[in-house]
């Protein structure tokens, strides 16, 4: 289908009073111009910018979008315009026999005699979006980047004022953000050259401040580790190492040394060699779990290869059920990742079916109570689970909140504290409604 060219328009910018010329797009079909479509929703569609002065302005214009494919007639035609509504019908028609000339001849038609037509840009932006199973929540969060983005583009060159609102915006700054920058990015045209300069240089800022971000997060969370390790009493640094044993490397071992030297410098001779036998504690006990670790990967790979090697791999699998544990999974689920990385698809797909073999084989090991459990934590939301709850009166008994209860100080000893909260949640429900 042809599109509609953009029109010409003479401007004179209203800050250094440049006259210059730019293009106006009143009609953008969102299935033929993608990268139209693109513009218009990232806010970069018909901006004008001055070549004297670099200012960048949205150009007031009546505006028609178009999707065959979704039968959508959008209409948009801004009020500061005071336009006439014989001048606003015009439009519109004109719009409508084009695209009835531009359809295919046995392409529907009905939806160009009824357009939909919108007082602001912003909610005909939302109607595409919903077109396009957009969902409400996913368009206040994009809205939301924008809002953060229009910020930073004025801020971006002076750094004390861009740092302070980076790092109010941090825990915001989020891959779906930075996919939503290079979305502005990308849509930005050659006339805009400016305008992408300056979104690639608050990327590159941005993505200098997440960094920084990360590696002090990080050092924080070693930190707290150490001091943790050090006050643990002597009976729960085992079950401490074991939680916090990705936080425990040469990072680590540097920094408890460095304290190590701080009590001897300061004459506290006794800190000093409580500090160096707790180190070689953890050393010992960071080295079992290690060894623990390569013969549980040793052992499920050469669980995987075996069954691999078979002409049923999931029967034999099956077989050895008695092998099959929660290790198994953790193998099974990197061999995967594996896979992927090499682009080896036909593995991928053979893993898959062992991993879910393996979870059935588990499963089918558990308590009624557990499987129930289990299935109330797969739930998405509490709400959700709370519901299977009590669509399930007769599963509620006093072992299941027993149990409830027995897994929720489970998980408050390995410090998942989320997991435990549901769990506890979920108890005082099931109890409630056993009484």
């Amino acid at each position: 289908m042809p599109s509609a060219p953009p029109q010409p328009v003479q401007l004179a910018c209203p800050s250094c009073g440049t006259r210059f010329r730019s293009l106006v797009y009143t009609i953008v079909d969102g299935g033929e111009q993608p990268e139209l479509k693109a513009a218009l929703l990232t806010g970069q569609l018909n901006v004008a910018v001055c070549p004297g002065c670099g200012l960048a302005s949205m150009l007031s214009a009546p505006l028609i979008y178009h999707d065959a494919g979704k039968q959508l007639f959008l209409v948009y035609v801004p009020q500061e315009l005071n336009s006439q509504p014989k001048e606003i019908e015009q439009f519109v028609g004109d719009a409508s026999a084009f695209l009835i000339r531009a359809l295919p001849a046995d392409a529907p038609r009905g939806y160009l005699l009824a357009p939909r037509r919108f007082l602001t840009l912003q909610s005909l932006i939302e109607a595409i979006y919903e077109a396009d199973g957009v969902s409400a929540e996913d368009l206040r969060r994009q809205n939301r980047y924008v809002e953060i983005l229009t910020e930073l583009v004025n801020l971006v060159e002076d750094d004390a004022q861009f740092t302070e609102a980076a790092q109010r915006y941090t825990a915001e700054l989020t891959p779906e953000f930075f996919a939503t920058l290079d979305a502005f990015i990308n849509a930005t045209n050659d006339a805009q050259a400016h305008m992408r300069a300056m979104l690639i240089k608050v990327r590159e800022k941005l993505q200098a401040h997440v960094a920084r971000a990360a590696a002090l997060a990080a050092a924080e969370e070693v930190k707290a580790a150490i001091e943790r390790l050090r006050t643990v009493s002597d009976d729960e640094l085992s079950a401490a190492v074991h939680e916090l044993r990705p936080l425990i490397d040469y990072g680590f071992f540097e920094l408890w040394t460095e304290q190590i030297e701080a009590a001897e410098a300061a004459g506290d001779t006794a800190t000093a060699q409580m500090l160096t036998a707790r180190r070689a504690r953890i050393l010992e006990l960071v080295e079992e779990i290690d060894r623990a670790a390569q013969e549980l990967f040793e052992r499920g790979s050469a669980l995987i290869d075996a069954v691999l090697s078979t002409p049923d791999p999931v029967a034999a699998l099956r077989e050895r059920a008695a092998e099959v544990d929660e290790g198994l999974l953790t193998v099974i689920s990197a061999s995967i990742a594996a896979a992927h990385h090499a682009g080896s698809l036909e593995l991928v797909e053979q893993l898959e079916k062992l991993a879910t073999a393996a979870k059935d084989i588990i499963e089918s090991r558990l308590s009624p109570e557990d499987r129930f459990i289990n299935e109330l934590l797969a739930q998405e939301t509490t709400a959700e689970a709370t519901r299977l709850l009590r669509k399930n009166v007769t599963k509620i008994t006093p072992d299941l909140a027993r149990r409830l209860n027995e897994r929720t100080a489970e998980e408050e000893k390995r410090a998942n504290q989320a997991v435990a909260e549901r769990l506890r949640q979920l108890a005082r429900e099931a109890s409630a409604l056993l009484f």
